[in-house]
């Protein structure tokens, strides 16, 4: 049963984020953006923009802080080498593991598509550019999110010490919530680029969470 709610949940956060990009596409689009690109709901996300500014700063921190998320993406893809291996079949590698994989897989595949299809691009050129860049969804918001997300479920899983995996899922959320809250202050983003992330994320957390789930098999 709980397995099925977490697929639902997936669900209603996909549907909600194909309904945010019909909004965004429709409702108050006008030519804030640099070099006259436009923008859905124009008027919130220039006052936000306008309120935050650019800042660079964050914008580098939350880089580093990206950079970080993969480096934790990279640590599961290990632990899944090293269970192979330590098992010798593929047949014996836990499901949850398989799963993970896939949403790396899909995540990856969400971030190349939205480079292609271009719902928004950002709101300041950036240094090394000379033309404006996709900017939706918001590219860390959905990586810390899923990586972060995704990493909350396994350490459940797989942490069996409780004081350990509270220490290791509060830092987690900590650095999940300050690359999104980082990513939005720093003025590279629309914000209806990071509810957008928050949205797909949702999706793709809640929709690994209910296969997981669904799929585990006792170790």
């Amino acid at each position: 049963m709980k397995s099925r709610k977490y697929l639902q949940r997936g669900g209603i956060f996909a549907v909600l984020f194909v309904l945010w990009i019909i909004l965004i596409t429709t409702v108050d689009v006008a030519p804030i953006g640099p070099q006259g690109t436009k923008v859905g709901f124009a008027s919130i996300n220039k006052a936000v923009h306008k309120n935050f500014g650019l800042n660079m700063t964050l914008y580098n921190i939350t880089d580093i802080l990206g950079k970080l998320a993969l480096l934790v993406a990279v640590a599961w893809a290990g632990f899944g080498l090293y269970t192979l291996i330590k098992r010798k079949s593929f047949a014996k590698v836990d499901n949850e593991l398989y799963c993970l994989a896939g949403l790396y897989v899909i995540t990856a595949a969400f971030y190349v598509l939205f480079e292609k299809v271009i719902i928004n691009y950002r709101p300041v050129i950036m240094p090394d550019n000379t033309v404006p860049e996709a900017s939706f969804p918001s590219s860390h918001t959905m990586l810390a999110c899923v990586i972060f997300g995704s990493t909350i479920v396994m350490l459940k899983r797989y942490i069996r010490n409780r004081d350990l995996r509270k220490i290791l899922i509060i830092v987690s959320i900590v650095l999940m919530a300050a690359i999104v809250i980082g990513r939005l202050f720093s003025g590279v983003h629309w914000f209806t680029d990071i509810v957008g992330g928050l949205l797909i994320s949702g999706a793709l957390v809640y929709t690994f969470d209910g296969l997981a789930r669904r799929l585990h098999r006792r170790r």
